[in-house]
């Protein structure tokens, strides 16, 4: 008679009787074989050493399936992404030399890429990522979210294992629009400026913080999860728009003396964010100490117009792509000519709204073909004198040059 070898019980004592080569085995045995095994060994711990260390070579092959162009801040991601996991598994090896990990900010135009590259390294990572936005965030106590609530988001991609999200990555967002607004310390209070800065320093730097699980509003009688954010990357990023004034001042003034016209010519006025150093982010509005934890500087240039096409037909999920096998799936075959697809090029960089200018484009001129889809089997060509007249008509000329 069929019995599990383990506890004795027969087969109609049991839910499950799995058989083996020389025995059975129970349900029951197989659930609390398993508990042991959880509190022996601790299964549920985020276990650093089956991460695939990636080269920074590697990721950034990555990245230019997804992102066009921006090389340097490619880079910059890439080898501090690649850090991160060689820290990860340093604090299992308890090495003499401690690494310490180095937070970065993105700079860069509106449309240039920033919070792309930061959805794309999520695409790839194998620790918790989350992307939260600064314009929530306030002071303890104030109309908004706390700044304890990007911890929550990082909880919540963790799945609440704490261990893992001690050790993920987090983006945050329009990290300019909670500058101060001047280069003094405000004499009155700024909620949502100065003060979120100042909560973010000890989430930068490294402390335990009390998160609330479900995010919210702190009170008395929540339960609270202690988070350990020392091995936490931050990665933050901002359009800083206005920053080019701070610096080309500090350029301006720094430039004296013999050979200062040459020193000025050598200057590429149209991309001044290159130049950008830490001063100018003090002169934008951070306070001192957030700059200083934020250590790796990384700019991102404009979009010009051959890097534009190269983004609307190019990358893995380009737009065009998209609105082929859109069409695709209504088995119709969509045909962009070169001529449309330069002229959608040129309004976006006529409007200067960045790669964002391109959807926005693109969806004003497919609005009729997507509402009235084209018989199955027959193919549509997006002609340039079709997207002039679509733009035109579905935007009653908002779209037209100001000149």
């Amino acid at each position: 008679m069929d019995k599990c070898s383990l506890c004795g019980r027969k087969k109609s004592e049991v839910n499950i009787l799995l058989s083996g080569v020389d025995g059975h085995v129970c349900d029951d045995c197989i659930i609390k074989a398993y508990e042991l095994i959880q509190e022996e060994f601790g299964t549920n711990d985020f276990n650093i050493g089956e991460l695939k260390l990636l080269k920074p070579k590697e990721i950034k092959a990555f990245l230019d399936q997804y992102v066009i162009g921006q090389d340097y801040a490619k880079k910059v991601i890439s080898v501090a992404v690649y850090n991160h996991y060689k820290r990860l598994r340093q604090q299992k090896d308890k090495e003499e030399v401690e690494l310490e990990k180095s937070n970065i900010i993105l700079v860069g135009e509106t449309g240039t890429g920033k919070t792309l590259i930061a959805r794309t390294i999520a695409k790839m990572l194998q620790v918790p990522f989350t992307i939260v936005d600064a314009t929530v965030l306030t002071e303890a106590g104030y109309v908004g979210e706390d700044i304890e609530s990007l911890l929550t988001r990082l909880l919540q991609a963790a799945d609440y294992n704490v261990d893992a999200a001690e050790r993920g990555i987090v983006f945050i967002d329009e990290l300019d629009k909670i500058a101060r607004k001047g280069d003094n310390p405000s004499i009155t209070r700024d909620v949502s400026g100065e003060g979120v800065q100042q909560g973010l320093l000890k989430l930068l730097e490294g402390s335990i913080v009390n998160v609330p699980p479900q995010g919210g509003r702190k009170h008395p009688e929540q339960r609270m999860i202690p988070v350990d954010t020392k091995n936490i990357l931050f990665i933050c990023g901002g359009a800083f728009e206005g920053i080019e004034r701070k610096i080309s001042n500090r350029l301006n003034t720094q430039i004296v003396g013999y050979g200062a016209h040459k020193k000025r010519e050598n200057i590429d006025k149209e991309n001044l964010l290159q130049y950008i150093v830490p001063q100018d982010l003090r002169a934008f509005g951070l306070i001192p100490e957030i700059v200083g934890r934020l250590p790796i500087l990384a700019h991102l240039d404009p979009l010009s117009r051959d890097t534009l096409k190269r983004i609307l037909t190019e990358p893995k999920n380009s737009l065009i792509k998209q609105y082929v096998l859109l069409f695709e799936m209504d088995d119709v075959k969509l045909i962009f000519e070169d001529e449309a697809i330069d002229y959608i090029v040129d309004k976006a960089v006529e409007f200067k709204l960045g790669a964002r200018g391109l959807r926005s484009i693109c969806e004003t001129i497919m609005l009729d073909a997507m509402f009235d889809i084209p018989k199955k089997g027959n193919k549509f060509n997006i002609t340039k004198e079709f997207a002039e007249q679509k733009l035109d008509k579905n935007t009653k000329g908002r779209f037209k040059s100001a000149s």
